[in-house]
């Protein structure tokens, strides 16, 4: 009988590798019920083992094999910390990233390619100006009707006119809650809900699609925000917290100038109404979740700070419970688009049906695995 070859790993890195990942030891018990004896050095995993724990805690499998645990710091800022220290980095929000970074970059030398100018509104403000006009010059950018949005019936679809809008003028709008097409991989809002890459020519903005379709709109305010200050990060927005993070904060007040114009809140707002009546009201009015109405409510003064923390936690819950009912999934084709940002894919397939980018990069890129679905996607586009 052939003898079985263990390899030897430290203890600390197997123990390091399945914190990365955000597991307890229950987690992985039935699947590797050596685990605990791992860890303790007690006995070394076999080569298949070593690989199959690799894959379920989603590590390089040769970083398994290091000294010590490898730095992973994220690539671009982080604007989630309001107090602490910073988080570590979740392998899903690292692997998002990548794949995002990605793209942006294939886009990037496509369009210097087609000889595209950078977008004069990228960095065009600072912190120094008032959110309140800055929020005026990206709805004139964006196009963005007051009127048209009221028209519209849905959150849904007041968040895909508010992404069409800021993809007409440039900007890559992703959103997905998973981590490429695993399902298995799914992304956690309470970790990030957003983030930007900027970039002259082509900035991208990654919507976590887990989240409501309400705070989704709101994130992505927040993130045309840090495309007009000029800023990439990881951004986590949550409408109840005010953020220490000066540029957090600001990026807030633009985006709710941006989806509730002060203005026009004064205006609209029926004071003798219930709070929460009227924050539902509103809320439809504007396409926004409620929890947005009554921050915005309580910033011009309409709403006492006592009052404001009473509505708010009976909103959230509520919200909250919307949220779980809510199930992801849907037609492939339809949220490929959203999942891939529809310039980018329309790019994609002409640059390799005009035979500059290979087969196999595309499928990359568009994360399919098949010629039957690219000629499908293709047909789609009314190219094929």
């Amino acid at each position: 009988m052939a003898r079985t070859v263990r390899v030897p790993v430290k203890p600390e890195m197997i123990r390091w590798a399945r914190e990365r990942a955000g597991l307890e030891v229950d987690d992985l018990r039935r699947a590797f019920p050596k685990l605990e004896a791992w860890e303790r050095g007690e006995v070394q995993p076999t080569l298949r083992q070593l690989e199959a724990f690799a894959s379920r805690v989603r590590v390089p499998l040769g970083y398994i094999f290091l000294e010590s645990p490898p730095e992973e710091p994220l690539p671009i800022p982080d604007y989630r910390t309001i107090s602490g220290p910073p988080r570590r980095p979740s392998p899903d929000l690292l692997d998002t990233i990548y794949l995002v970074q990605q793209r942006q970059e294939w886009y990037r030398e496509y369009l210097q390619i087609q000889g595209a100018e950078p977008l004069p509104f990228v960095g065009s403000a600072t912190l120094q100006d008032d959110p309140e006009e800055v929020a005026v010059r990206i709805r004139h950018t964006l196009r963005v009707n007051l009127a048209e949005r009221r028209a519209l019936r849905t959150w849904t679809e007041a968040l895909r006119y508010l992404t069409e809008k800021a993809e007409a003028v440039g900007i890559l709008v992703m959103s997905s809650g998973v981590v490429g097409t695993n399902t298995r991989r799914k992304l956690d809002p309470e970790e990030f809900r957003g983030l930007t890459l900027v970039d002259a020519l082509a900035p991208v903005i990654f919507i976590n699609a887990a989240d409501t379709v309400a705070a989704r709109i709101f994130t992505l305010a927040h993130e045309l925000a840090h495309i007009w200050l000029g800023q990439s990060g990881v951004s986590n927005p949550q409408i109840h917290l005010f953020p220490d993070e000066r540029v957090e904060q600001w990026c807030n007040r633009v985006a709710a100038e941006v989806l509730v114009p002060r203005a026009v809140l004064l205006e609209e707002h029926r004071p003798a109404w219930p709070p929460q009546e009227e924050a539902q009201r509103l809320a439809r009015l504007f396409k926004v979740s409620t929890l947005v109405i009554l921050r915005r409510l309580y910033e011009v003064g309409r709403l006492s700070e006592e009052l404001f923390w009473q509505v708010y936690q009976e909103e959230r819950e509520r919200a909250r419970a919307i949220a779980r009912r809510s199930g992801q999934g849907g037609d492939f084709y339809r949220n490929l688009f959203a999942r891939v940002s529809r310039p980018l894919v329309e790019a994609v397939v002409v640059s390799t049906l005009e035979g500059h980018t290979l087969y196999r990069e595309a499928y990359r890129l568009l994360g399919i695995r098949s010629p039957e679905v690219f000629q499908k996607i293709c047909r789609s586009l009314g190219v094929a």
